[in-house]
């Protein structure tokens, strides 16, 4: 989830008149899937593997831009020029949605790539319509030292017991906030709903060209973890789902108040928007003090911010609560058996200490071993970049998402317009919801 997402969009995304929504995509994107699970479509094995000059061809279908692209093309030419047996040929798809849309099209075509990653949230959907190869037998599979809140297992309240996906590029939304303004105004980052509301109003600047003093993109990711800590859950124990029932209600009323009453929260730009790019160069441009992003984000803010950047975790009100992101790498099932094993392969190098550190320290995502981020503890490196560890710490209070097949379509299709919709002209959050969970109960 996000982004993802919530989900983590790459800074190379570009809004455009003429390309199709995320949600136009991800609507497609299901109706494939699920005619995939219904058999309208087949997952047919190809007939033979790929190879180059003797070499095994591992397809890996990624979904990152600028720096990260810059690193995950480094990290597989390291791969490549380890050994003689594999080559692994990345191929850019475009942003996580975009890439999604592609893969569907590629699976109802018998045409799927061996390896590619994708948003957490999707991954029980995938796993249901039977497109992703279960990873339990793979050698090391069982093994690898995850950090428990990454692994498939800590990122899924219930669900298949099967693996199917390996941490890749995770986060947790957090903090960030312009030092220099916090130090002016006299305050620290907020701790809790309260105080974020008074530090904002601190820190709001009111004139010609008003500096606000809150952003957060108005996206399900962001308004999961605020349900999280006012007490609440997605998806009751029985499997109905809630949206978090009266705490989801309170957290879009919270950012209902600092937009429309509070005035400290500058107003979403429209429906459907590139809101976690916009809010991340306003934040650049100095235009907002502080706002809520991905982790993913701390290198390139801090590499291009005209003044020192201070991270911290989410406030709590009821409690302390975050959601992870980002995506899980995945094997498709309908690769030949000896693509996918050599898929593995690369995937297995990408979890070595080494090499996740390196990922870790030059994007901003949390490294997904217990061991490597022990390792960058002990090289000084948390010392050094402080607002690389405020994630890692935060994991203590991650909230698992349900394995619920239908919640990536709840997720895109229904609550994040409705969110958008209530901020923007102020309707009442029960009713919002309300109708929200209505629409959840519909089958696709």
């Amino acid at each position: 989830m996000g982004r993802s997402t919530r989900f983590h969009v790459t800074n190379s995304v570009r809004s455009s008149p003429v390309r199709p929504s995320r949600r136009d995509l991800l609507w497609a994107c299901a109706a494939c899937f699920a005619s995939t699970a219904t058999g309208a479509t087949s997952c047919r094995p190809q007939s033979r593997p790929l190879r180059e000059d003797g070499r095994i061809v591992v397809t890996f279908w990624y979904a990152f831009g600028d720096l990260v692209r810059k690193v995950l093309l480094e990290a597989v030419a390291r791969f490549n020029a380890s050994q003689s047996r594999i080559v692994v040929k990345a191929v850019h798809q475009g942003d996580y949605f975009e890439s999604l849309a592609k893969l569907r099209t590629a699976v109802a075509a018998g045409a799927a790539p061996t390896l590619s990653h994708v948003v957490l949230e999707v991954l029980p959907y995938l796993a249901r319509a039977g497109v992703l190869e279960p990873l339990d037998a793979y050698e090391g599979a069982q093994t690898m030292p995850f950090l428990a809140p990454l692994a498939q297992e800590g990122s899924f309240d219930g669900g298949d017991a099967r693996l199917y996906g390996i941490p890749f590029n995770r986060s947790t939304p957090i903090v960030y906030a312009n030092a220099r303004m916090l130090d002016a105004a006299g305050v620290r980052l907020p701790t809790t709903w309260d105080e974020l509301e008074r530090t904002a109003q601190v820190l709001t600047v009111r004139g010609s060209d008003t500096r606000w003093g809150y952003e957060v993109p108005i996206s399900w990711w962001y308004w999961v973890a605020l349900v999280g800590q006012a007490g609440g859950s997605l998806v009751a124990p029985d499997g109905a789902v809630t949206l978090g029932g009266a705490a989801g209600e309170d957290a879009l009323a919270l950012w209902q108040r600092l937009v429309n009453a509070d005035r400290v929260m500058r107003p979403p730009p429209g429906r459907d928007y590139q809101a976690w790019q916009s809010t991340n160069e306003s934040f650049l441009q100095e235009r907002i003090a502080m706002m809520w992003s991905s982790t993913a984000f701390v290198r390139y803010l801090e590499n291009n911010a005209r003044f020192p950047v201070v991270a911290g975790p989410l406030p709590g009100r009821d409690r302390k609560s975050v959601p992870t992101g980002g995506t899980n790498f995945v094997l498709m099932r309908s690769a030949p058996d000896e693509e996918k094993q050599a898929g593995w392969e690369f995937v297995r190098f990408m979890c070595e200490d080494n090499q996740v550190a390196l990922w870790s320290t030059r994007t901003g995502y949390l490294p997904t071993t217990r061991t490597a981020a022990a390792q960058l503890a002990e090289s000084g490196y948390y010392r050094l970049h402080p607002n690389d560890r405020v994630a890692l710490d935060q994991l203590v209070h991650v909230t698992p998402w349900p394995w619920a097949p239908e919640l990536f379509r709840i997720e895109r299709d229904i609550v994040e317009p409705i969110l958008e919709d209530a901020v923007l002209t102020g309707r009442d959050p029960r009713a919002a919801l309300d109708q929200a969970r209505a629409d959840a109960r519909v089958p696709a």
